[in-house]
């Protein structure tokens, strides 16, 4: 695996980590802004909106640049909304802070994950797509809990500070750590990625990655006070529980990482089944510690963890461009859109384990989505060798031209 996918990595763990401080550190910034624990969830909803809509149209404005230049172009972008996440006096500032630092999110993973891509072999694409985002399991294992911890011990503003120089990190291993590719599967040209959108499967494709997320953030999102205000733990044991949520995550990442290239369909359905089952669990065990962990974690096993899974089946519908990947992430966070607006006027309405039913309705909707897959899957004739499906290996495809 080459060294720059691990490089890659690096920046995705610093934006992840950006992304989940706000579920982190809910209660400390609702006192610190003077707003109520739903307004600060919509933070989350509106970092989302802004990866889901202005993600890609960064990405687009970016496209001539050679990506690593494009990178970090990215890395100035969210390094100005992270810092001023950090010295936001209220909560407007903070939302436009949000959006800003969403904005570069999005952008970075449409460029870094094409980039991995670009610099693998076609039939272990999959893998190096695990390998990228294990920077995102890792946000999750260590990032979110360091950054809780700072968050309660030195305050809130102190853990965005911890991210700019986190960033900053990322961004100088990038410039010295990660080579020039030119070219990308796409083409380079605005109208050569657009190309990849005329196919019909590739939109059914992406909804379904909307309900994959979606349905995981849904519990997520509101992990804190779940398991402060339900569950009946301290404050001080979450960092703890979500290290072992993140521990999840990265041991499912790996799994699926591995199966990816080749059960792509199978790893979905299964993924889907088995986190509806520990959503409605947590939803009706919720006040139960131990079992409220044990399902918790199985959310952490099969949620997230389904990105190489959907990456790889996105990118053998459209291609491995960066507009087709940040196009993709969009509609990932179109999830997390859909699980935060929906959970904080749903816990002001039903309580905290509402939004565990949400994510079981969605993940129900995901399964309905992968039906006409599994019908196509079922009665067509095998593939031909060497034709890419969501069960067999991608077919080769020509690699990018690279320089330095």
């Amino acid at each position: 695996m080459p060294r720059a996918v691990y490089v890659l990595a690096l920046g995705i763990f610093a934006m992840v980590t950006s992304e989940f401080v706000v579920a982190g550190l809910m209660p400390q910034m609702a006192d610190g802004l003077g707003a109520t624990i739903p307004e600060i969830g919509y933070l989350i909803t509106a970092f989302a909106i802004a990866m889901a809509f202005g993600g890609p149209f960064l990405t687009a404005a970016l496209l001539k640049l050679e990506q690593k230049r494009a990178l970090m172009v990215i890395f100035a972008v969210f390094l100005t909304g992270n810092v001023l996440s950090a010295l936001a006096p209220d909560y407007a500032t903070m939302l436009v802070a949000r959006v800003i630092t969403g904005i570069a999110s999005q952008a970075f993973f449409g460029v870094g994950i094409s980039l991995a891509t670009q610099l693998t072999r076609p039939e272990i694409r999959g893998r190096a797509v695990a390998v990228a985002l294990n920077g995102l399991m890792l946000g999750t294992l260590l990032g979110l809990p360091l950054a809780t911890v700072v968050g309660e011990h030195l305050g809130w503003r102190a853990a965005f500070w911890a991210i700019t120089a986190l960033t900053t990190l990322a961004a100088v291993a990038t410039f010295a750590g990660v080579p020039r590719v030119e070219r990308t599967e796409g083409g380079g040209a605005l109208r050569d990625e657009l190309g990849a959108f005329k196919s019909p499967r590739l939109w059914l494709v992406l909804v379904t990655s909307t309900f994959v997320i979606g349905a995981t953030f849904a519990a997520f999102s509101y992990l804190n006070p779940i398991l402060t205000e339900v569950t009946g733990f301290a404050t001080g044991t979450v960092p703890l529980l979500l290290i072992a949520y993140g521990a999840a995550t990265l041991i499912g990442n790996t799994v699926v990482g591995r199966l990816a290239d080749r059960y792509t369909l199978p790893v979905l359905v299964t993924g889907l089944l088995l986190n509806f089952g520990f959503l409605t669990g947590f939803a009706l065990v919720a006040d139960l510690p131990v079992a409220a962990v044990a399902m918790m974690l199985g959310i952490g096993l099969v949620g997230v963890t389904m990105n190489p899974a959907m990456i790889t089946r996105v990118q053998r519908a459209g291609n491995t461009g960066p507009l087709v990947n940040s196009v993709h992430s969009s509609f990932i966070t179109g999830g997390i859109i859909i699980a935060t607006s929906v959970g904080g006027p749903a816990i002001d309405a039903y309580g905290l384990r509402a939004p565990l039913w949400i994510g079981a309705g969605l993940a129900v909707l995901g399964l309905l989505s992968l039906l006409p897959d599994l019908l196509r899957r079922g009665t067509a004739a095998p593939a031909a060798a060497g034709t890419p499906t969501d069960t067999g290996a991608a077919a080769p495809v020509r690699e990018p031209a690279r320089v330095g």
